[in-house]
C-alpha cells in the first residue's frame, strides 16, 4: 500500500484554480522535492499535506486514511523565516513541543518525565550540531544556526512527514551546503517521509529521491486563473539527462514569462 496517495486533487480559491489534477502515490521514506514557478501551488500542496488547507476536490490519503484535518504530530514543517520562540532558549525551543504534547493544560515536565525528555533534546541538539549552544538565544545564533534549531524542533516530535517550504533559500551557497549534509544525514537516521520545496533545480536533484515538477500545462491569457497547476514531471533521481534538465528549466522559464506578461 502507498502511504501517501494523492487522487484527482485540485484546489480552487472561488474563480481561481491553484492545482488541477494532481494524482501521486509516495512511498514511506521517499524524500520528495518541489519545483516550479512562483505562485505555482508548491507551498499550498504542502498546506494541503500539512493540514492548514483542504482540498476542493479528490482524495489526499495516509495510508489508506484520509488525512487528519488539522494539523498534528505526524506532520512537521519548517518555513524559508526560521519559526522559532525568540523569548526561549534553544533548549527550551526544542522542549517545548514534547512539554505541550504531554502536558498540553501546564505546559511543563516534572521529574523522570522531564529528565526524559531532556535526555530526548539533549541528543537532538547534538545530531544538528547545537549541543554547545543549548543555553544561547535565539538571536545570538547565525541564520544556518537558527535553521538547524528549527529543524531541531520539528524532528523532535519524530514526525511521519517533514515538510520543509524553501528552508535554505536564505541562506549563503556554503551555509546552505552545510545544511543538505545536515538534513540529508538526518533524513537517513530517521527513514522520515520528506516533501522539501525549493526554487534551485540544482537543489532538488541534489537532495532528493524523486523530482516532481509543477507547471501550468494550460494558460489562457484572456482567464488567467482559470487553469491551475499540475505534476509534470515526476522523476527518480538517477535517471534524468542534462537535455531533460534543459526542457525541465524552459518549461519553468516560459511560464514565469507567461505569468508576467
Amino acid at each position: 500500500m502507498s502511504f501517501i496517495t494523492v487522487n484527482k486533487v485540485w484546489k480552487e480559491y472561488g474563480d481561481q484554480v491553484v492545482l488541477e489534477n494532481l494524482s501521486l502515490s509516495v512511498k514511506k521514506g521517499e524524500f520528495c522535492t518541489l519545483v516550479g514557478a512562483s505562485g505555482c501551488g508548491k507551498s499550498t500542496f504542502l498546506k494541503m499535506l500539512l493540514g492548514q488547507e483542504t482540498q476542493t476536490r479528490g482524495e489526499l490519503l495516509l495510508e489508506g486514511e484520509t488525512f487528519p484535518g488539522e494539523p498534528d504530530r505526524n506532520r512537521g514543517i519548517v518555513f524559508q523565516r526560521y519559526s522559532v520562540f525568540p523569548h526561549l532558549t534553544v533548549r527550551q525551543n526544542v522542549l517545548m513541543g514534547l512539554e505541550l504534547e504531554q502536558k498540553p493544560w501546564l505546559g511543563k515536565l516534572f521529574g523522570g518525565a522531564r529528565r526524559e525528555a531532556l535526555e530526548k533534546v539533549e541528543a537532538m541538539l547534538e545530531s544538528v550540531g547545537l549541543g554547545p549552544s543549548a543555553h544561547k538565544w535565539p538571536h545570538e545564533l547565525s541564520g544556518g544556526m537558527q535553521q538547524r534549531l528549527a529543524i531541531a524542533q520539528s524532528l523532535i516530535m519524530r514526525p511521519r512527514v517533514l515538510l520543509l517550504d524553501e528552508p535554505f533559500g536564505a541562506l549563503d551557497p556554503g551555509i546552505r551546503a552545510d545544511m543538505h549534509d545536515l538534513l540529508l544525514k538526518l533524513w537517513r537516521e530517521t527513514g522520515t517521509t520528506i516533501f522539501m520545496v525549493t526554487h534551485d533545480l540544482k537543489e532538488g536533484f541534489h537532495l532528493g529521491t524523486r523530482l516532481l515538477v509543477f507547471d501550468k500545462v494550460r494558460n489562457d491569457p484572456h482567464e488567467p486563473q482559470a487553469y491551475g497547476a499540475t505534476i509534470t514531471y515526476d522523476l527518480p533521481i538517477g535517471r534524468t539527462n542534462s537535455k531533460l534538465l534543459d526542457d525541465i528549466n524552459q518549461s519553468l522559464k516560459e511560464t514565469a514569462r507567461s505569468q508576467a506578461a
